[in-house]
């Protein structure tokens, strides 16, 4: 029997070029939406509707939701909640819904549609994801947000460090794969520095939140796996 396979897109520009239909998607955006989202739903958020546009996130709030938006990294302003992890340790969003938009990360989960399910991937939940795509058997395609339709760092390492996992029980005949794979062996000694040399860090040093960077890199701290159902998260 012939294993699954495991292919990395690097960047949403390329999602065009790979067939979706059949397979698991895992959207990636480290720093710091599906991070931000994984810390929401340990903290018990019911769930996340993400949207395109602020104000669709906006007018969510007049039937019940919680509206999240942030733009370059910043939250915008009139809004609830931003995509810094720290935003979703609040006890008081327990049994919460939240309707976000965020640069990069909610976008990729709406261009995902055609796959057959639709996970989030953060170092955050490495593990439980990991585990839940080996006991599928199903064909993954590991989505890079990155920024701006451009490749990024971290969501790379995230790849490289992810397909390591599966690596045993896969196929990983993707160069893009191979490439993850590799700069994450490399980085890996001492992952902490290495993705201060990511832009986006470099981008939150200017912004003054380099703390999110380092909540975000923590290992396998949440044993969950957020999935796509219709329009919404859930776990």
């Amino acid at each position: 029997m012939s294993k699954p396979s495991f292919e990395t897109v690097l960047t949403p520009a390329l999602l065009p070029l790979y067939d979706l239909k059949g397979k698991i998607v895992v959207v990636i955006d480290i720093l710091r939406a599906t991070s931000s989202i994984c810390v929401g739903f340990n903290t018990g958020v019911r769930l996340f509707r993400p949207v395109a546009y602020p104000d669709q996130a906006k007018t969510l709030e007049s039937s019940g939701y919680i509206a999240a938006a942030e733009r370059d990294g910043r939250k915008l302003d009139g809004f609830s909640l931003g995509n810094s992890p720290f935003d979703y340790l609040d006890p008081e969003l327990k049994d919460r819904k939240i309707a976000i938009t965020t640069t990069n990360g909610t976008r990729c989960l709406r261009l995902s549609y055609e796959a057959e399910e639709i996970l989030i991937g953060s170092f955050l939940n490495l593990e439980a994801l990991s585990r839940y795509c080996i006991e599928s058997k199903k064909n993954v395609i590991a989505f890079c947000a990155g920024w701006k339709d451009k490749f990024n760092l971290e969501d790379t390492l995230f790849a490289g460090a992810f397909a390591n996992n599966l690596k045993e029980l896969y196929t990983l005949e993707c160069d893009s794969t191979l490439a993850a794979q590799d700069l994450y062996n490399f980085a890996s000694k001492d992952l902490a520095d290495y993705i201060t040399k990511a832009s986006h860090a470099q981008r939150f040093e200017r912004l003054g939140i380099e703390k999110d960077i380092k909540f975000c890199m923590q290992n396998s701290i949440y044993d969950i796996v957020p999935k796509m159902i219709g329009d919404d998260l859930i776990l």
